[in-house]
């Protein structure tokens, strides 16, 4: 899909930034509406799905923590959270509500575009699985066509890049993959990111599968999917 054709929503009660920020995507091809509320941003998600939403963290009326929880509910669309704080409960708390990403004040709007374009392009339908696709290891099975989860007969409900990380780590199973190896697999990122980023979906996934979790971590190096195992109990005898 041409950038023209995709819309991005952005969601800053700071003028100046929702100014220049609107400039810069507009610019590099896309259509932007921009708001200044939480409430008006729920509004425009429910009018209008857009391919992908800048949300500033602190807003007047709806904080974007709340907001990135209430779209999740709905849809998977791609969010960029912006934060004025350089402080890492904000930015984990935003990934684990449902953030793909994240950007700290001030930042080169030249980086918010590439984020823009590496997001987009992993997200974009011609770049997702066959409907069919599907991945077992041990009790976890992976369906691509319906981003579906399951531990056993359990479904289990992941965030769009959690899925994303899982679906990479089992289908390269055995290997060690780096956290910037994740980043540009899963993310998109040819660049430098912050790769704390992979360590916060990393333990939400450790979180949500519970002991069938298969990733194990490899010490200064990154992460790998373990041997199968099977948490199902033993028949008795």
């Amino acid at each position: 899909m041409a950038a023209g054709a995709q819309t991005i929503l952005v969601v800053e009660d700071e003028a100046s930034i929702a100014s220049f920020v609107s400039l810069y995507l507009k610019n590099a091809g896309y259509t932007v509406r921009a708001v200044t509320t939480g409430s008006a941003a729920l509004t425009q998600v429910a009018a209008e799905q857009p391919a992908l939403i800048i949300l500033d963290l602190m807003l007047p009326d709806i904080d974007g923590i709340e907001i990135c929880r209430r779209v999740r509910k709905t849809s998977d669309v791609p969010i960029l959270m912006l934060t004025a704080r350089d402080e890492d409960v904000d930015k984990i708390i935003g990934l684990e509500v449902g953030a793909d990403d994240y950007l700290t004040k001030p930042f080169n709007p030249r980086e918010l575009v590439a984020r823009v374009k590496s997001v987009l392009r992993r997200s974009a339908p011609e770049r997702r699985r066959d409907v069919e696709e599907e991945l077992r290891h041990g009790d976890v099975v992976i369906n691509a066509g319906r981003r579906e989860v399951k531990v056993g007969e359990e479904e289990i409900q992941l965030a769009p890049k959690e899925f994303d990380l899982l679906w990479e780590l089992i289908d390269h199973r055995g290997l060690v993959l780096t956290r910037d190896q994740l980043l540009e697999r899963v993310w998109g990122y040819t660049f430098a990111g912050d790769t704390r980023t992979v360590d916060v979906h990393v333990r939400q996934l450790r979180r949500k599968l519970g002991d069938a979790s298969p990733i194990v971590t490899v010490w200064g190096v990154g992460y790998k999917v373990g041997p199968e195992r099977s948490t199902a109990p033993t028949p008795a005898a």
